[in-house]
């Protein structure tokens, strides 16, 4: 495994101006995130925390999941004094895209990194937003067949607004997909110990969100990582004098974060957030489905009509507070409550969402951690590597920008131009004579015309159609060059974006084992802004 470099500017404005330390940016944040951490810790250790229900909280959802002695090191650690460095994602079927191992490695890595420059044990936390219910943004994993991505759906429908943790699913149906998903990555000599790691993964668990955190657990095990899920019943019995206290302050919290959002405004952003003037920031359950809550005048209401009183809330986060759940806005103050967070680490969306939140956390008492970009990568394998020499491709340049234009250039150099002139001059010929046509006939009978254009229309089918088969015998013959444009653009820049939002990691397990993880996970990388290569 070779790993390089290269500069890859960030595509969110506010992203790419945080990466560069931009006054107009960091302003946004309480710490930097390059120079900080020394007095992010010495914050850290003037506050208290539940450490001690909170590890017993994280070891009781651990206990089911593949676990290591870096697994209880950790645990011990954050009993005593170790801090965390954290992120989290939604819990997609067999971990979602790439993205989400990018952002568990960046976890990963910038512990270990802390540890070392601080001389204090930091222990990598991933946090599963398992109270997610958008069950359409986690329920399938692309794949590739003759040339083309498919998008490979769960088949099992969800019709409600169900928390991904409460999402159960038939063992059956997902080993079914599992089966597909494998078929279409194609066999190799490490599928059959895959299959069975998935399967296993299936049967131990039964809902989407555990499931996730099986499949964390079983690629990470040996890293001292720790996952928690959002939407446990034992956590939240935890964080219920919280939200008591994010009920109370749910005006002041959201008239803080429209207030910083005018002024990102104000510096040429566009806020990432959707806040209405009377949102509470806050989810309740009710029959199974997340409400989210708003106020006026003083009375909660969800979308479906249903009204809360003040004290109708907080006794539901005195004694149910596993109905309760947080937003986009209050999240990151829960983790900030909860977990003694030395750094964040965030994606380009989050960097830039999080500069919203900056006065709301003065509000509630806290100081926003510094927020890390994550590590970005694109795995480059030796087929495609070889592929994008002969079209004389560019890896960097691929990456960058894809192949589109090199394609359309490859195409225009190849196809019939003669007959393309040709077929383009007689349609000009015909659309004159039947002008013509038109002329004369309408002088004796007007309704006349609606026949000539329909002549007109099928002989302008049939020069399409020569023009289409024309086209289809050139790119037969020269199929094998558009095809490698194809599984170069596919494997580096798929649907035009980055790799790690569309491919998924047992793609690459099931070509090179498990290994592959391990090296990556090992890889020499650092948090020095650039895009990581990396060719196996």
């Amino acid at each position: 495994m070779l790993v390089k470099q290269l500069d890859l500017p960030a595509i969110q404005p506010f992203a790419s101006a945080y990466i560069n330390e931009s006054s107009i940016a960091m302003k946004h944040f309480h710490y930097s995130y390059q120079h900080d951490f020394n007095k992010r810790l010495a914050d850290l250790d003037q506050r208290t925390f539940m450490r001690k229900e909170l590890a017993a909280c994280i070891e009781t959802y651990m206990n089911e999941l593949p676990i290591s002695d870096e697994t209880k090191v950790s645990l011990s650690a954050l009993k005593e004094d170790a801090v965390a460095v954290v992120g989290g994602q939604q819990a997609g079927l067999l971990t979602g895209p790439l993205y989400s191992i990018h952002k568990v490695i960046s976890i990963i890595k910038l512990a270990e990194q802390q540890s070392k420059d601080l001389g204090r044990k930091v222990i990598p936390v991933f946090w599963i937003a398992g109270e997610d219910h958008d069950f359409l943004e986690i329920n399938h994993v692309y794949t590739e067949s003759g040339g083309k991505l498919k998008k490979k759906g769960y088949p099992e429908r969800v019709l409600t607004k169900k928390m991904a943790s409460d999402i159960q699913y038939t063992l059956s149906d997902m080993q079914s997909w599992i089966d597909e998903i494998l078929a279409e990555f194609g066999e190799t000599s490490h599928t059959a110990k895959l299959r069975k790691t998935l399967y296993r993964a299936a049967s131990e668990n039964q809902n989407i969100s555990k499931m996730f955190a099986w499949l964390v657990m079983d690629l990470f095990k040996d890293t001292g990582l720790l996952v928690l899920d959002a939407a446990d019943p034992e956590l939240r019995k935890i964080e219920s004098s919280f939200f008591k206290q994010l009920i109370e302050q749910h005006a002041t919290l959201n008239q803080a974060v429209l207030s910083q959002q005018e002024v990102l405004k104000n510096d040429g952003f566009t806020p990432m957030i959707e806040l209405e003037d009377d949102a509470s920031n806050l989810f309740i359950r009710v029959d199974g489905e997340r409400q989210l809550l708003f106020n006026r005048n003083g009375e909660f209401y969800d979308k479906s009509g249903r009204t809360y009183s003040l004290e109708e809330l907080m006794a539901a986060a005195e004694s149910t507070p596993e109905n309760l759940s947080n937003n986009v806005v209050t999240r990151p103050l829960m983790q900030e409550w909860l977990i003694p967070t030395l750094a964040f680490i965030g994606g380009p969306g989050e960097i830039a969402y999080w500069a919203e939140l900056k006065t709301g956390f003065e509000k509630a008492g806290f100081q926003m951690p510094p927020v890390v970009p994550r590590l970005t990568f694109t795995i480059v394998e030796r087929n495609i590597e070889q592929d994008a020499k002969e079209l004389d491709l560019s890896v960097n340049e691929v990456i960058s920008r894809g192949v589109e234009n090199e394609k359309t250039h490859f195409w225009e150099e190849v196809k019939d131009q003669s007959l393309c002139t040709l077929i383009e001059e007689t349609e000009e010929q015909l659309i004159e004579q039947y002008h013509q046509i038109k002329h004369l006939t309408s002088e004796y009978d007007p309704n006349f015309n609606q026949v000539v254009e329909k002549n007109l229309n099928f002989h302008m089918k049939q020069l399409s159609y020569l023009q289409l088969k024309s086209d289809e015998a050139i790119k037969l013959k020269h199929d094998n060059i558009l095809r490698k444009y194809d599984r170069v653009a596919n494997a580096l820049r798929p649907s035009g974006g980055p790799q790690e939002r569309i491919w998924n990691i047992y793609y690459y397990i099931n070509r090179y084992g498990d290994s592959f993880l391990d090296d990556l996970v090992k890889s020499e990388v650092e948090f020095n802004h650039k895009h990581n290569i990396i060719y196996v």
